[in-house]
């Protein structure tokens, strides 16, 4: 049981880092967001006048971040599954942050992550509670 959840949870870091590397770097290398047809209006009530710092971000805690976890749990380390957990809450909070600061919710886009969030945070839980 334990093996399956860690390569759940490895599959779902995986994902996500991939996910944000790419959404990241989009937007760092072309930050007025045409490029990722995101237009800059949706900025208009966060503090950004365009895409770079959220790129960086996204890319940081939920790219580097997330392939730094699997590695982890690749490797066994004991703290994996809290590290998990702790990945999955900072995912459902980038897009909390990020459905009120540009007031909507896209549900194509928002829920599948929301999903894969939550997941991170209910199999790292499972982890934690499980004996090998």
């Amino acid at each position: 049981m334990k093996k399956k959840l860690r390569i759940t949870a490895i599959i779902l870091l995986i994902f996500n880092g991939i996910s944000a590397l790419g959404g990241g770097a989009g937007l760092i290398f072309d930050p007025s967001g045409e490029s990722m047809q995101m237009p800059l209006d949706l900025l208009k009530h966060s503090p950004f006048n365009n895409f770079l710092i959220p790129g960086i971000i996204l890319l940081t805690f939920n790219g580097l971040l997330s392939f730094l976890i699997a590695f982890f749990a690749v490797r066994r380390n004991r703290f994996y599954p809290q590290l998990t957990i702790l990945q999955g809450i900072i995912l459902v909070g980038w897009l909390s942050v990020q459905i009120v600061m540009i007031r909507d919710f896209y549900a194509p886009l928002h829920a599948p992550y929301f999903m894969v969030g939550l997941g991170m945070i209910v199999v790292g839980s499972f982890l934690m509670k499980t004996k090998d």
